[in-house]
C-alpha cells in the first residue's frame, strides 16, 4: 500500500465503520477515549526498557500507531474534519511557533525554550 495519502486512510476508516455498521457506536467521547487506549497499549511497549523494540515488538509497535492512527481518522470522521487540512495547518502553525533558525542544533529542550525566550515572535 505505498503512497498512501492522509484522505485514503481516513476513506479506510470511514468505510471499515461503515461497512460493519458501527457509527452508531462511534461517539466522539468514545473514540477519544480509544485513541488514548491505544496509546497507552503503545506506550506499554517501551515500558521498563531502554533498549530498541525487536523485531517482533516492532511489528506490535506498527501495530498500535495504525491502530492509533485508524482511531484519530474515525475521530475525525465523527466530527466532519478534513483530517490533512487539519494536519496541514498544525504543521504550518508549529513551524511558525519553533522556526528552524532559531531551534535547529539545540542539544536539549531546555536550550529550545531558552532561545525561543530570547527570539521575538512573528
Amino acid at each position: 500500500m505505498s503512497g498512501l495519502q492522509v484522505r485514503d486512510v481516513q476513506d479506510m476508516a470511514r468505510k471499515f465503520v461503515d461497512d460493519r455498521g458501527w457509527s452508531k457506536y462511534h461517539k466522539p467521547k468514545d473514540l477519544a477515549m480509544s485513541i488514548s487506549i491505544e496509546a497507552a497499549e503503545l506506550l506499554e511497549l517501551f515500558q521498563w526498557t531502554d533498549r530498541c523494540p525487536s523485531r517482533k515488538d516492532g511489528q506490535r509497535v506498527g501495530e498500535e500507531i495504525a491502530d492509533v492512527i485508524l482511531y484519530c481518522a474515525s475521530l475525525a470522521n465523527a466530527l466532519g474534519l478534513d483530517l490533512a487540512q487539519a494536519i496541514e495547518e498544525k504543521v504550518e502553525k508549529n513551524s511558525r511557533k519553533y522556526p528552524v533558525d532559531v531551534v535547529a542544533g539545540a542539544e536539549s529542550w531546555e536550550e529550545v525554550k531558552e532561545r525561543l525566550g530570547k527570539h521575538e515572535k512573528p
